[in-house]
């Protein structure tokens, strides 16, 4: 029987309020959870859809993961779909950094949550793993884009700008296509790749007295050109909101940028925190939808241009080249998460439990993270 969209909706629902709850970790630890949910239990996508989506999201600017969240609902239930999977994913983060938000305005320090975090982070590197595995083999798919990742993994170790290991493994793919012997290649099909890539433009604000409409404008900006991680989030936040205008001290801002790491769901959240400390609930409420918008729209333009990228043997080819890129940036990112994670015998037991019950008792890993969280409160110092 075929599915009413008023039902997928309610999947879609529960499914990214769930996850938005239990998303601890970052982007890297959000996306293996969502292709644990969305392609290994439910089937709603292949793992070759999976991926193409994902590079998608990483030539297009804003927050990563939310953006994923944003595909997948597009693809489940269409427009409304969209919208519904991205607010559940984003509204549990809301609530919580609003929470946190609350607390520090009154009593001046961050919720403790150092023994919460000690147990999710071990269970996070072992779902993350999971992940790699089964993306890693679906992006490798042949041996010269096997080649390109490695040399990606390389690059990015050395320290290269991740767009720029994005776009040079894309490149590089698209042009042993190509150069193939017989392949049937126009250079117009490559055209359709670069509305991927383009960020919008930033608009120039000097407006120096706190106002509502300047807050939104400011995290609409932020959230239309922003690419990278929640460092380079900080960074953007410092040269605008510190020195630029004043609105807030070093202090608080290294504080909100601490909060959007450690709770769970989309670190853009931290906008949620810095709106409520400077215009209370609807401040925080205009900076989240501030930063958050850009990626609505940028997924609904670029999304249908997915299929027609896969279709063309050069463009397709660059899409290949940008999934084993972000394959290998998300090994980088995963070793570096392992080495604060896993810091004695008790996270090591916990990541090795994580990956036993996720590979051999399957697990879900939405249940895991809770758990471990538990047993990181009770655990011995």
């Amino acid at each position: 029987m075929t599915r009413s969209v008023p039902s997928d909706l309610a999947d879609l629902a529960r499914l990214f309020l769930k996850l938005g709850t239990v998303g601890f970790g970052g982007p890297a630890a959000h996306i293996a959870l969502m292709e644990d949910e969305v392609v290994r239990r439910r089937g709603w996508l292949s793992r070759e859809r999976f991926l193409d989506l994902l590079g998608a999201t990483n030539l297009i600017p804003g927050p990563n993961s939310t953006e994923m969240a944003i595909h997948v609902g597009h693809e489940r239930a269409g427009p409304r779909g969209l919208v519904v999977a991205g607010v559940a994913f984003i509204l549990p983060a809301f609530l919580i950094v609003l929470a946190c938000a609350w607390a520090y305005s009154r009593y001046g320090t961050l919720p403790a949550a150092e023994g919460l975090l000690r147990g999710v982070k071990p269970v996070i590197i072992a779902i993350v793993l999971q992940a790699l595995w089964g993306l890693g083999r679906t992006a490798a798919r042949t041996r010269a884009v096997t080649a390109v990742g490695l040399l990606s993994l390389a690059a990015a170790a050395a320290g290269l700008h991740a767009l720029a290991v994005l776009f040079g493994a894309g490149a590089l793919v698209s042009l042993l296509a190509w150069a193939r012997p017989g392949a049937a290649v126009r250079r117009a099909n490559a055209i359709a790749v670069l509305p991927l890539g383009a960020a919008a433009l930033a608009s120039t604000t000097t407006v120096t007295p706190f106002a509502l409409p300047s807050l939104f404008l400011v995290f609409l900006r932020i959230g239309s050109v922003l690419f990278g991680s929640g460092y380079v989030l900080l960074a953007f936040l410092r040269a605008d909101l510190v020195v630029r205008r004043g609105w807030l001290t070093e202090g608080q801002l290294l504080d909100a940028v601490a909060v959007g790491q450690i709770t769970p769901g989309p670190v853009f959240t931290t906008a949620t925190f810095i709106g409520y400390l400077l215009g209370g609930f609807r401040g925080a409420t205009v900076a989240t939808v501030g930063i958050f918008l850009p990626a609505f729209v940028f997924v609904a333009l670029s999304g249908p241009l997915v299929p027609r990228i896969r279709r063309s043997p050069v463009a397709g080819a660059f899409l290949d080249g940008v999934n084993v890129a972000g394959v290998a940036l998300m090994a980088l990112v995963t070793a570096q998460l392992a080495r604060a994670a896993i810091v004695d015998a008790w996270t090591a037991a916990i990541a090795v439990a994580g990956i036993l019950l996720l590979l051999r008792f399957r697990v879900s890993a939405a249940w895991l993270v809770p758990a471990a969280g538990g047993l990181g409160l009770v655990l011995p110092r």
